[in-house]
């Protein structure tokens, strides 16, 4: 029989069982079920799309028929029973084995439109309650022995297993416990809902140390699926342990990130690094500062996750999409320093400013290389561009007096090139586009760390060094306004946008204190005196704007939108 022969048998059975009016009787749908399983045991080399066909046939029986009995007994329930003979056979028998278990728990945590949502949600508490601790602890116990073997990874067979087996595990660990079906989309704010009967698990640190050591001795091949789950077990809910435990859980998972970071071979690939840095962001979105800087490594531990992310955004063309994680970690470890009441040193007073360096440094030297290479410029994707710089609000604040001495003189230098290149008469467009590049990008960072501001944490002399800052940018508008009828640059006047709108949001309105040390510089530098005669410069930047940015949408819009939040802001 051809392959796509069985290929279309076991589709057109799927949909025999799935469907919801005039379903099979429960002895048809058993006899599948027996026969696919003999099936599958008596041809283990069938084309893989042929084996995966069948046993998800098999996972959908067993779903839909989860509730279903024959003699006071579950029939379709006893899936660990039924997938021990292949366990126990060939690495062959072994793979299928393993894969019915992974797509049947895959299958009974997937909602599908055709089934009422309240009998998904039954099957999968059954489900939950009655085998899935059963199947992940298998499936470890299966890594354990597989590792304690010398596996041979170059053999397919053998590398396969390890994968079933990984994401086997992966999808206990990913399962929807509590049925709230979170949106993948909103990655890091999830926690796994681990159930209480599943506690001893986890307290034992042999789990955890488990898949460290399966990262250390697998290929780049598999080790993303080993960081994976290592991802979702630093998500377990803080109140599976107590006090206690859960800082000796937390040690053993510092300690499994320091040995990564000590020998980080394995990270410039880029799926392993881009679970690393998913890693490296959990241990603060489930983990309180104050529970971190207690752990016995964590002087050492902080100072190898700074020389890491100062790395990776030195490298700024490598794995751009994974740089989001390891900024929101600094974000939120900036953002907990005004409340971290422990003793030890949480050292964020040295590092922080090193990732605040690294990220400004590296965004102004990427443009010369952009536009060199031809390469895709991220100024262009807005949505990531704001998204990193809300992040870098927070962490710019931290040691804000660095944070804005580097931003005055890295400021100071562009704008002085920038202006000798324009008075200059033999110099090229190139280098003048250089320096718009790296303005645009200092005017944007400018506008968040600004922004980045907490009322009450701020001080007199954060209010003067903002201060300067605006001043600078305001000098900068001054000069590109003034060449308008010349030339002009969208992505400095879009930056220039961005700034104005955080500027509003923090300086600008009735609530804000007027006596605010900022003004004192505005009046000093540019002669503002007071509100007034800023909001006329507001005013005059959004008439310049309409003026000569008419046929440029995005401008337009944005100055419009500009206009409209001012004119919330104030009574008539």
């Amino acid at each position: 029989m051809s392959s796509y022969s069985q290929l279309l048998a076991a589709t057109c059975l799927s949909k025999l069982v799935s469907r919801t009016s005039n379903p099979l009787p429960l002895e048809q749908r058993i006899d599948i079920r027996n026969y696919v399983l003999n099936y599958l045991a008596t041809r283990p080399k069938l084309a893989a799309f042929v084996t995966q066909a069948l046993i998800q046939l098999y996972a959908r029986i067993t779903k839909l028929g989860w509730f279903d009995c024959q003699k006071d007994d579950y029939v379709f329930r006893n899936v660990i029973a039924d997938v021990t003979r292949f366990l126990q056979d060939s690495v062959e028998h072994c793979i299928i084995g393993v894969t019915i278990l992974s797509q049947l728990t895959n299958e009974i945590n997937q909602a599908d439109t055709t089934h009422p949502l309240t009998k998904h949600r039954k099957i999968a508490s059954s489900f939950r309650d009655s085998s899935l601790f059963d199947i992940f602890t298998l499936s470890c116990n299966l890594l354990k022995q597989a590792s304690g073997k010398n596996l041979n990874l170059n053999d397919e067979s053998q590398h396969g297993l390890l994968m079933q087996l990984l994401k086997l595990s992966y999808n206990c660990l990913n399962f929807d416990f509590i049925g709230t079906s979170t949106d993948e989309s909103s990655d890091d704010l999830c926690t796994v809902q681990i159930p209480t009967s599943w506690r001893s698990a986890f307290l034992d640190s042999s789990t955890l140390q488990l898949f460290f050591n399966l990262y250390h001795s697998l290929p780049p091949s598999l080790s993303p699926l080993v960081l994976s789950c290592l991802v979702q077990i630093a998500s377990v809910r803080r109140s599976l342990f107590n006090n206690a435990e859960r800082a000796k859980f937390l040690s053993h998972l510092v300690d499994g990130v320091k040995r990564i970071l000590a020998n980080p071979q394995c990270l410039p690939d880029p799926n392993n690094y881009h679970e690393f840095c998913r890693l490296l962001a959990r241990l603060k979105s489930n983990y309180q500062l104050g529970e971190l800087v207690k752990v016995e490594n964590y002087p050492e531990v902080i100072r190898l996750i700074a020389n890491f992310t100062v790395t990776s955004l030195q490298h700024w063309e490598f794995a751009p999409n994974s740089v989001h994680y390891l900024l929101s970690l600094w974000q939120r470890l900036a953002a907990s320093v005004p409340y971290v009441k422990a003793t030890e040193p949480h050292l964020l007073e040295t590092y922080t400013p090193e990732v605040t360096k690294a990220y400004i440094t590296s965004r102004l030297e990427s443009v010369h290389v952009i536009l060199r290479d031809g390469l895709e410029d991220p100024l262009d994707d807005a949505g990531l561009v704001q998204q990193q710089l809300d992040q870098l609000s927070t962490i710019g604040r931290c040691e804000y007096e660095k944070t804005c001495a580097l931003l005055v003189q890295l400021f100071d230098q562009a704008a002085q090139t920038y202006q000798e290149l324009l008075q200059s008469t033999n110099s090229s467009a190139a280098d003048v586009t250089v320096q718009e590049g790296r303005l645009t990008w200092l005017v944007y960072i400018i506008g968040a760390v600004i922004g980045g501001r907490v009322s009450f944490a701020s001080t007199d002399e954060q209010d003067a060094m903002d201060g300067e800052l605006v001043c600078r940018v305001l000098q900068l508008m001054n000069l590109t306004d003034s060449r308008l009828a010349q030339a002009g640059n969208e992505r400095l006047e879009l930056a220039m946008l961005s700034f104005f709108e955080q500027f509003r949001k923090i300086y600008i309105g009735d609530q804000v204190q007027k006596s605010s040390k900022l003004y004192r510089r505005l009046s000093e530098v540019l002669g503002l005196n007071d509100e007034t005669m800023v909001l006329s410069v507001f005013i005059g930047k959004i008439i310049t704007n309409l003026k000569y940015w008419g046929q440029c949408e995005p401008i337009t819009s944005k100055t419009l939108q500009l206009l409209n939040d001012l004119s919330l802001g104030y009574p008539y």
